[in-house]
């Protein structure tokens, strides 16, 4: 069962060990990345994903689905042997992440399809904004420029 905020195509994938998709503060060189995925993963490469609006949160961005909104920048990390099933439960707490459509999540785990720079498309973990998170960002919050938070401007 889906849970609001689940776009069509977008559903859990129950038992699929996908790789995860990081765009902010789990990004190599970011703060995250070392206290949280270091050691425990096999491959991290460059991606991006499709129809998104990546916004400034506390320290941290949020992305959105919004179809024709653009790209957000970040790599997809593949989970070293036998690390998956712990990488997935720190993520999960990190992120906020309770159940699908849980009205606790910060942000919901959701499988979608991301693209290498050479065009291959790989589906992956996206940890995007939770309805109500995404509902006030819409409205009031700042998107970041060209969907890249490595590259946002010291504020």
């Amino acid at each position: 069962m889906r849970g609001p905020g689940f776009g069509e195509g977008s559903g859990e994938s129950f038992g699929e060990e996908l790789p995860f998709f990081v765009y902010g503060t789990l990004r190599p060189g970011e703060g995250n990345h070392d206290l949280f995925l270091h050691g425990r993963t096999a491959a991290e490469e460059p991606a991006v994903l499709a129809d998104a609006v990546l916004y400034e949160g506390p320290g941290y961005p949020y992305a959105l689905f919004e179809p024709g909104g653009g790209t957000v920048a970040g790599e997809v990390v593949t989970a070293a042997p036998g690390e998956y099933g712990e990488l997935l439960a720190v993520l999960d707490r990190l992120e906020e992440y309770v159940a699908p459509g849980h009205p606790r999540n910060l942000y919901d785990r959701v499988a979608r399809e991301v693209r290498r720079p050479d065009g291959t498309a790989v589906r992956a973990w996206v940890y995007v904004a939770a309805p109500g998170v995404a509902r006030k960002l819409r409205a009031t919050g700042t998107p970041i420029p060209g969907g890249d938070w490595t590259g946002r401007l010291p504020g």
